[in-house]
């Protein structure tokens, strides 16, 4: 290959040098910590403070507004460098960044932005996304949560359900009905009603919290409206498109995690006189590895040059997505095959990989509904 060729993942030097800061990072702070937290089962809020020192709270936003002022490509840069060290914090990041932060800029006006972006940026105030509840999730429009005028305010009643950093938030964005019209709302933890009393265990992404919230007649004053009453769909659609090429980024760290620890393993471990590398069945699980995280990358790192705020790619991100989900997860149990027992304690971290990539394959929509939106948007382009 031409020394001179394109660099697929650091199409400039910006992408190049947040790639090496996220990279340092992953490794000399966040995999220190990633299996204890994994242990405890929550969040290292200390640790989203210092990411916020680092500016990548602001990933998306432009400069003028204190934010880094780079790309969907940045986005999905950070996302996969920190997936390769630890997953659950990621998708904690990722709920903060993207589905709060980055939802939130796009969708808010410049008073919403100076009152609330100074917290969340330095990761002061750590935020969420109320979008799921507990009989309604990739149904979205089917959502219960009510939003009714009263004055200057909108009184908001329902429970979300499943929501990552629930349980540490102090501010969420979320998505109500106002006589049946999708809203976005900016609700603070300390207004009155607001409560997340459960905190759901779970199989992976331990990293990360999960929990409820619940809304009891809780006022809204007007101006945390964001966008138009109605325009919460609008809001939402946007914002997937990143949710989607991040996961999916998220699933490409854990894939290039676990080839990497495979292949070192299977070139030291000895098995009738050589390595296992040299048997024919660890040289499959190999190569499939390696062959499906290339593919993977090609598609996301494509996809993420050509989705902005304004310019919207539902059907690259959800190809992007489609394909990459299940990708973190073969990989990570290709691995465990390789390692055997020892991939099966976790010495090597691949049953941790394992047990966070599965999420991927459900959160920001599962592979059905990427399935579902493809079809349609390919047949909706023959008409």
């Amino acid at each position: 290959m031409s020394s001179s060729a394109p660099d697929l993942e650091n199409p400039t030097e910006e992408h190049r040098m947040m790639r090496q800061m996220c990279r340092d990072f992953a490794r000399t702070v966040l995999e220190p910590q990633a299996d204890a937290q994994d242990k405890k089962g929550c969040l290292n809020v200390e640790l989203m403070r210092r990411v916020g020192e680092l500016g990548l709270h602001g990933i998306t936003i432009p400069a003028e507004d204190g934010g880094a002022g780079l790309d969907a490509l940045a986005a999905v840069v950070v996302h996969h460098e920190l997936a390769k060290a630890d997953p659950g914090f990621t998708l904690a990041y990722l709920a903060h960044a993207m589905l709060f932060v980055n939802n939130f800029y796009y969708a808010g006006n410049a008073e919403q932005r100076a009152k609330y972006l100074p917290k969340v940026l330095s990761g002061e105030w750590i935020g969420a996304m109320g979008m799921t509840e507990p009989a309604v999730g990739t149904d979205v429009l089917g959502m219960k949560t009510v939003a009714r005028e009263d004055g200057d305010h909108y009184v908001l009643k329902g429970q979300k359900s499943l929501i990552t950093n629930a349980p540490e938030a102090e501010v969420f964005l979320v998505y109500a009905k106002v006589e049946g019209r999708l809203t976005s709302f900016i609700v603070e933890r300390a207004f009155p009603g607001v409560s997340t009393p459960s905190k759901f265990p779970k199989m992976g992404m331990r990293a990360s919290s999960l929990g409820e919230i619940v809304l009891d007649e809780v006022r809204v004053p007007k101006e945390n409206v964001l966008g138009t009453v109605g325009g919460g769909v609008t809001n939402m659609m946007r914002n997937l498109e990143i949710e989607r090429l991040t996961l999916a980024a998220m699933s490409l760290g854990i894939a290039d995690r676990c080839l990497e620890i495979m292949v070192k393993y299977a070139a030291d471990r000895q098995s009738f006189g050589k390595p296992i590398a040299d048997h024919g069945q660890i040289q499959r699980y190999i190569g499939d590895s390696y062959a499906k995280t290339e593919a993977a990358r090609a598609l996301i790192y494509s996809v993420a040059r050509t989705t902005s705020p304004g310019n919207q790619n539902r059907l690259g991100t959800d190809a992007a997505k489609l394909i990459a989900g299940p990708v973190g997860k073969e990989v990570a149990d290709n691995a465990m095959q390789v390692l055997g027992g020892w991939g099966y304690c976790d010495e090597y971290k691949v049953e941790r990989f394992l047990r966070d990539a599965k999420l991927i394959e459900i959160g920001g929509g599962t592979l059905e509904s990427h399935q579902k939106n493809i079809t349609k948007d390919l047949v909706r382009a023959l008409r």
